[in-house]
């Protein structure tokens, strides 16, 4: 009975070692595919991070073009706003600031409800024509301070070629607006001036050139594109940079005061050792306007 139990317990163990083996099998093929899960989990971790490294670069570079677009549109000393397709503002630049009352709370506000300092009562009829039409829209209006601004309205469209709103452009041309009626009030004047057989040239408050005649072109042998908006000091290779004529020039718009016969003998560029008497007055504009100075030159030998 004893060798019969003690048979049957051998049995009994020689079974219970087997199940053993065969569960030591199945941990060790669990270990080995944990070890290949662990290995494929490494190689995930590693593409994640290059994934992410990647995106930061991105991110990055997005950042940047961000701030070189802000920083392009800003130095250009352009007004620009960014409306969605409901008219609300998306973005704008720092000169817009002075022209639409914008702060950053403004955001998400449409544009109608903002007030501002352009005098002009259509911006959101034409916005929405604009959206419409698919059309830009140019109108030159003026502010409360008197300047002109060229507003410009383009469709915003996104790189998927989708209209996501609108771009609001101001461009400051009161300067050519002074100039346009400038030019339209002198003109005879200048024909006028062509006539004058002495050169002459036409300076405005910084003593830049504004206008040079017939004569001062025919006498210097030069041009208007080589005079006009140069400073007169600047012209040739520095003939006019005398210290007693810049004390002159400088005292006829502030003083009103003229000055006759100043001599200046130099050696020109173009045409060699000459002497001119010089005289100067202040011309007055149309109300409104800087004055200009008038500078007439004589040739002694004439």
């Amino acid at each position: 009975s004893v060798r019969e139990s003690n048979q049957t317990m051998v049995e009994e163990l020689q079974s219970g070692n087997e199940e053993l083996q065969s569960s030591n099998e199945e941990l060790q093929s669990t270990n080995e595919e944990l070890q290949s899960s662990k290995e494929e989990m490494e190689s995930l971790n590693e593409e994640l991070t290059t994934v992410n490294n990647e995106l930061d670069s991105k991110v990055q570079a997005l950042r940047q073009a961000h701030d070189d677009m802000r920083n392009l549109l800003n130095s250009t000393d352009l007004g620009v706003i960014f409306l969605d397709q409901q008219l609300q503002v998306k973005r704008y630049t720092e000169k817009a600031r002075g022209l639409i009352s914008l702060r950053e709370s403004d955001i998400g506000r449409p544009i109608s409800e903002l007030a501002g300092q352009v005098l002009y009562e259509n911006l959101t009829t034409d916005c929405r024509e604009v959206l419409d039409t698919l059309m830009r829209k140019e109108t030159e209006v003026q502010t409360r301070d008197g300047a002109w601004q060229l507003m410009r309205i383009l469709p915003y469209r996104t790189s998927d070629n989708v209209i996501g709103g609108v771009v609001i452009t101001f461009v400051d041309i009161t300067r050519l607006r002074q100039a346009q009626v400038y030019a339209q009030s002198l003109g005879f004047w200048q024909d006028i001036v062509d006539a004058i057989n002495d050169p002459l040239t036409v300076l405005d408050n910084d003593l830049r050139v504004y206008y040079v005649n017939g004569a001062f072109i025919k006498t210097f042998r030069t041009t208007h594109g080589e005079t006009e908006g140069k400073k007169i000091y600047d012209l040739g290779n520095g003939q006019w940079d005398i210290p007693r004529l810049r004390q002159l020039l400088e005292q006829v718009i502030p003083q009103n005061t003229i000055f006759e016969d100043f001599e200046v003998e130099h050696k020109f560029p173009a045409i060699g050792h000459k002497k001119f008497m010089l005289s100067g007055r202040r011309f007055k504009r149309a109300e409104g306007e800087n004055d200009m100075v008038l500078m007439v030159m004589r040739d002694t030998k004439e």
